[in-house]
């Protein structure tokens, strides 16, 4: 499989290129110009673009891939809508080259809260993680609406804290729903649930809770 990976010097991005090495794909890591990257490989074709905010420089790097993942989103609360704007150039992108297959990362905050959620997370942790964080959480809501609004066999990734622990392998998820009383997950955990699904086709058209 080849697989276009955006955000490839992010945190989770890069934690995708290197587990899709290992499982054997070919990778085209899409990285700004002057973005440090250094990982070499026989199966990995690095490609630098000025920016992710147009779709005409994107095609190169998503015409003839199998699947598009996307781990880019803001770093901060002042990066700006950074998801949208980006996901709407690699999602034009995509349909002009007729690339479907499509999986973006979000955050657990977007997803529905657990009926069977403890009374303090349901009344005081998520309404706080909501107003602290709104202007990213407001910009991943137009990312999903785009990603939905598309014609890509999509699926939509949401984990909750993100942590610099190793992969594990070992996580819950929830197809359409919010893992309940899940707190924190390890980038590489996410990547590699990012990678399970692209083969999973009861989890195209859907969003994905995911925690621990």
């Amino acid at each position: 499989m080849r697989i276009t990976v955006f955000g490839a010097t992010g945190g989770i991005g890069g934690h995708v290129v290197r587990q899709a090495l290992d499982a054997g794909h070919k990778v085209t890591a899409v990285v700004r110009t002057a973005s440090a990257f250094e990982l070499e490989h026989p199966s990995l074709e690095v490609v630098r673009v000025p920016g992710l905010d147009a779709a005409e420089t994107l095609r190169e790097a998503v015409d003839g891939s199998t699947a598009v993942i996307s781990g880019v989103g803001p770093r901060g609360r002042k990066d700006g809508p950074v998801a949208s704007r980006s996901t709407q150039s690699i999602l034009g992108a995509m349909e002009a080259t007729g690339v479907r297959r499509f999986v973006a990362v979000s955050a657990a905050p977007l997803g529905p809260i657990p009926a069977d959620e403890g009374f303090l997370n349901r009344r005081l942790l998520y309404p706080a993680i909501n107003a602290f964080a709104a202007d990213v959480y407001a910009d991943l809501r137009v990312m999903e609406a785009d990603i939905r609004a598309s014609v890509t066999d999509w699926t939509i990734v949401r984990p909750p804290k993100l942590t610099n622990k190793p992969l594990t392998g070992r996580y819950r998820t929830v197809v359409g729903g919010t893992v309940p009383r899940s707190y924190s997950l390890s980038r590489a955990d996410a990547a590699h649930l990012m990678l399970a699904v692209l083969d999973d086709p009861a989890t195209v058209g859907q969003p994905i809770g995911v925690g621990y």
